[in-house]
């Protein structure tokens, strides 16, 4: 039942708490919900990752060639491969593997290609023109093409394709960060801090470097996926992951050779692939319309 207000008597208006810029785009991403599917994905892969010798029923190394390439079954959901081998308790150890192959190589783009991209655009002329005929250089050639030939450099290891794949997309980061220091540097709050002195180092690093953050979030999540293919791209040449260690990339092309007698040996691996690069792309999409200052919210 409704009370009618009596004379005079204030009207209490509730004043809503404003939010964070950090809660506007939480709850920007939260609110797509291919995104969040898309975090879901990625966060039970590592999930597995860390948690994989509980969840494992068997050893990655245990081998029973009774019991080589069985199908999937109560006692191996995945199947075994061709030494007997729980597919299964490979493939989760392999995201170990894989994430760590793309979160560690993407961190190293990211270091070195935003180091020189702030120098590029910073400083401009000379110092610009060097790095920026470097990136050039490097993206002439196709990325597959520029790793495997770092790798045969450094020899065939998990680490050196590690390097390889940071290497390679080094370029795509110091071209990104050059273009948004280009049009940051022209803000007014870094003529003033020009203006009073400031160190250029302090300049970067405090005020350029903090407001160029967002398309360097969004490239990163989509390069860890790329990263996790080229890996595997790798590792099925025979340039990644040694046998016996469970690398998807390597399980594939340990099991090519069983595609009709024993195809769960490489769609489970396949698929595990699949699943984790389309968990970072679809965050990677969500960040980006979360992050976008110009999109339509």
């Amino acid at each position: 039942m409704e009370y009618p207000l009596k004379k005079n008597q204030p009207v209490v208006v509730k004043e809503e708490k404003a939010l964070t810029p950090f809660q506007v785009k939480l709850r920007l991403f939260l609110k797509n919900k291919l995104a969040v599917t898309g975090a879901v994905i990625v966060l039970l892969f590592i999930l597995l990752a860390i948690f994989a010798p509980l969840i494992a029923p068997y050893g990655i190394r245990e081998q029973d060639l009774t019991k080589r390439l069985l199908p999937p079954s109560g006692n191996n959901w995945f199947g075994t491969d061709d030494f007997g081998r729980d597919i299964f308790s490979r493939v989760i150890f392999g995201a170990r593997i894989s994430l760590w192959v793309g979160f560690f190589s993407v961190l190293g783009s990211v270091i070195v290609g935003s180091f020189l991209g702030i120098l590029a655009g910073y400083y401009g002329r000379w110092v610009d023109t060097i790095i920026s005929r470097i990136f050039d250089i490097m993206l002439a050639f196709p990325s597959i093409l520029l790793a495997i030939a770092i790798v045969s450099i450094l020899g065939p290891s998990l680490q050196n394709a590690l390097i390889a794949i940071a290497v390679i997309n080094i370029p795509n980061f110091g071209r990104l960060i050059r273009s948004k220091v280009l049009s940051v540097k022209q803000e007014e709050y870094i003529t003033a801090a020009k203006a009073v002195g400031m160190k250029d180092s302090r300049i970067l690093f405090v005020h350029i470097l903090p407001n160029s953050l967002s398309p360097i979030i969004v490239q990163s999540t989509l390069a860890i996926g790329t990263a996790i293919i080229e890996a595997a791209a790798l590792g099925f040449l025979g340039l990644g992951a040694e046998a016996p260690n469970p690398e998807w990339g390597k399980m594939l092309a340990d099991s090519k050779q069983y595609l009709v007698q024993a195809p769960w040996t490489l769609i489970f691996p396949g698929l595990a692939i699949m699943l984790t690069v389309l968990g970072f792309n679809l965050m990677g999409d969500g960040f980006r319309d979360a992050l976008d200052p110009k999109g339509k919210h």
